[in-house]
């Protein structure tokens, strides 16, 4: 058995993978850890009451690296690479799951701070499975995506050859509550979100520079992307649709076809996507259309699993040498 951790138990994507890693055939969870001390993870999360009865310790990187050959880091950004730094040096693996890692040195800093650990950052990993698997694969440090990056890159990415440079893409997201995290604001409230939906930071969200920054990274294109995410009244679930400008006339479905013939969690639907067909999944659902020189693609994933706790136990699997696909969820919540 190989021995993780998970640093920052106590939010969201740390309760998922709790729950992943729990009936994992060959991780075991050996190191639990908050901002605070808990007698039990149960008191953290009721739903684990009666199945798990690890103790919440706090955090510590010395510990941590005793204890575990990987480490899942659900942090807030600049406080994950306090953690992944020391790990790193103990010859433990990490996964992180904040932005901390995701961009590099010059477009992290302009969007968040000053980064404290420059010297990983140029090895980190982009953790989006179908475009950097074989990198996943030899790596000690991945950057686990963003949810929305992650589903914007996975249905735009096939489609960037094909696309005039020199117009923007235009990003509509849209996520479940649950994308803001368990901090409780004014704007995330019962009463603000209940029937209601609105943008947050249009035209200026942290997620635009990463997506251009994978874009380019990918194809070698420059494109402006402006980004626009919504908060809509569900608990979990992501819909992104992006409209671009084609410079000539392609078969949508089988460019699609061709990028993700062998992809097993990538699912190609013939009808506009929808969140319920995915909550609770790993797959995430793309549809495509064009009329003339537009483009029309969406997609659709579960922002807590695809969006970030099972696509960072992916990663973990293809560090650890094993098979991409154990323990990634396939039933839908709904039907």
């Amino acid at each position: 058995m190989i021995k993780v951790g998970i640093v920052g138990a106590s939010g969201y994507t740390g309760l998922e993978l709790i729950k992943l890693l729990l009936s994992h055939p060959h991780f075991e969870l050996n190191y639990l850890a908050g901002s605070q001390a808990k007698a039990s993870i149960a008191d953290l999360h009721p739903s684990l009451f009666g199945i798990e009865v690890m103790c919440v310790k706090q955090a510590d990187p010395s510990e941590a690296a005793e204890r575990c050959d990987l480490v899942f880091l659900a942090l807030p950004h600049k406080t994950a690479m306090g953690f992944a730094k020391p790990l790193l040096e103990k010859g433990v693996k990490v996964v992180d799951l904040s932005a901390d890692y995701r961009l590099k040195r010059e477009a992290y800093e302009a969007a968040y701070c000053k980064h404290e650990d420059p010297e990983h950052l140029d090895e980190a990993v982009y953790g989006l499975i179908e475009y950097y698997r074989n990198a996943i694969k030899r790596a000690r440090l991945v950057a686990s995506p963003g949810c929305y990056p992650t589903a914007t890159l996975l249905g735009i990415l096939p489609f960037i050859p094909y696309l005039d440079s020199d117009s923007p893409l235009i990003v509509d997201a849209k996520s479940g509550v649950s994308g803001a995290g368990k901090k409780l604001t004014e704007s995330n409230s019962f009463v603000s979100i209940n029937e209601n939906m609105h943008a947050y930071n249009p035209l200026g969200h942290r997620h635009a520079p990463e997506i251009a920054e994978k874009i380019q990274d990918r194809h070698g294109v420059r494109m402006q992307v402006d980004f626009v995410p919504h908060l809509i009244p569900i608990t979990r679930g992501e819909l992104v649709s992006v409209y671009a400008r084609l410079k000539e006339d392609i078969d949508v479905q089988e460019v699609l076809k061709h990028a993700y013939a062998d992809e097993a969690f990538i699912r190609l639907r013939n009808a506009p996507v929808d969140v319920k067909a995915v909550a609770g999944t790993h797959f995430c659902d793309i549809f495509a259309k064009r009329s003339g020189k537009t483009l029309f693609v969406s997609s659709a994933i579960d922002n807590l699993l695809r969006g970030a706790s099972s696509q960072a136990l992916a990663a973990a699997n293809l560090m650890c040498g094993l098979d991409e696909h154990l323990g990634l969820p396939t039933i839908a919540y709904a039907p």
